[in-house]
């Protein structure tokens, strides 16, 4: 009988240590295997005031080299955020595990980051425009509030298949005029085109090879953004009374808008508009000076604050994910246009009352 128990023993003693010896190689198949998620994090931190390293030189972050320009301090940093994971590079479940964890970090669903179909490449070629884009419209933003002239056309960059624009607008067209208000950038584009809605067709002037034309097109909704859209991906051709150089290497999107359109301004003005004190910031801008949301703006508060940084100017439209996440030792502005940001960073540098200034809790 004792050997009889001994043995049952022995053999649910096996039975566990299999169990146990399943469950670990279990979980660490799963912890490996792929996840549909990224990861975001914070990326290096540029100072538009100072240098960055292109090819391995030391170079001015912005340079205007046929105008006068005066000398700069403080620092006005410019954010970037990482991003871990691609449909074709994905993280995996315990790599992900860490973002639960990290306020600096978070979870992003692939889906929402890559439409349909979309490569990584792809995708990087877009983000790549979009900086383009970003420094010609931080340049003209700058120069419209020092009431410097230039000259500036919207344009369709591609036409999206499937969509009511398809057949109808070809890349290279002007866009003139929307429902007879002129076209002045992609904010008051994107404004018309929502404001007249999916139950009317929209009417739009284009300058096609130099010849006028008029289009009816009826906006659908967008299933990404769900807002009416046409169908067009568009970009501004400006011509500028001088050039300015933005140097930066491997750094996309169009986030950096607004700090390089202060930084600009700052350059071509007497006076430090910093002082002493060390600003971050982000946010998208328009010829017209109107700041617009960005993404990953919880990465980018965390970045400002470990690179020194203790003023922060976020976009009003991004205050509801500022709100109840900024990091301790930041103080966080709200801003909708290049107007406000000016502003208040002519407060924070003199030393002012920023009791006043707008944040995502006071207007």
């Amino acid at each position: 009988m004792r050997t009889f128990l001994s043995d049952r023993g022995r053999v649910g003693r096996a039975i566990g240590w299999l169990l146990l010896v399943a469950a670990v190689v279990g979980t660490l198949l799963l912890g490996t295997s792929p996840s549909p998620y990224a990861v975001e994090r914070p990326g290096p931190v540029y100072d538009v005031l100072g240098k960055t390293e292109v090819n391995g030189k030391a170079v001015p972050l912005i340079e205007i080299p046929s105008q006068t320009t005066y000398p700069t301090t403080g620092v006005l940093d410019m954010l970037t955020v990482y991003q871990d994971g691609s449909p074709q590079n994905t993280v995996s479940w315990i790599e992900l595990a860490g973002s639960w964890f990290d306020p600096s970090r978070a979870a992003i669903p692939l889906d929402e980051l890559y439409p349909p179909g979309q490569t990584e490449d792809q995708s990087n070629a877009e983000s790549a425009i979009d900086m383009t884009n970003s420094q010609q419209a931080a340049t003209a933003a700058a120069l419209t509030e020092l009431k410097i002239a230039y000259t500036a056309k919207v344009v369709v960059a591609e036409v999206i298949k499937g969509t009511p624009a398809a057949g109808r607008l070809k890349a290279g067209d002007e866009l003139v005029s929307v429902n007879g208000e002129e076209v002045t950038g992609l904010t008051m584009l994107q404004h018309a085109v929502q404001t007249n809605g999916v139950s009317k067709p929209l009417e739009l002037v284009i300058r096609r090879n130099g010849t006028l034309k008029t289009l009816e097109i009826t906006p659908a909704i967008n299933p990404d953004s769900k807002k009416p859209a046409v169908g067009v991906y568009t970009g501004s051709t400006f011509t500028f009374p001088f050039d300015v150089k933005i140097q930066l290497q491997d750094v996309g999107g169009p986030s950096a808008g607004m700090m390089l359109a202060l930084g600009i301004y700052d350059k071509l003005t007497p006076g430090a508009l910093a002082g002493r004190a060390h600003i971050a910031g982000t946010g998208t801008i328009d010829p017209d000076g109107a700041v617009g949301p960005i993404g990953g703006i919880r990465q980018k508060m965390y970045g400002a604050r470990n690179a020194g940084a203790t003023w922060f100017l976020a976009p009003e439209s991004n205050c509801n994910e500022v709100t109840g996440h900024i990091p301790s030792g930041l103080t966080v502005f709200s801003v909708k246009t290049l107007d406000d940001s000016l502003a208040d960073v002519r407060v924070i540098a003199a030393g002012g009352d920023t009791s006043k200034l707008a944040t995502c809790s006071r207007p």
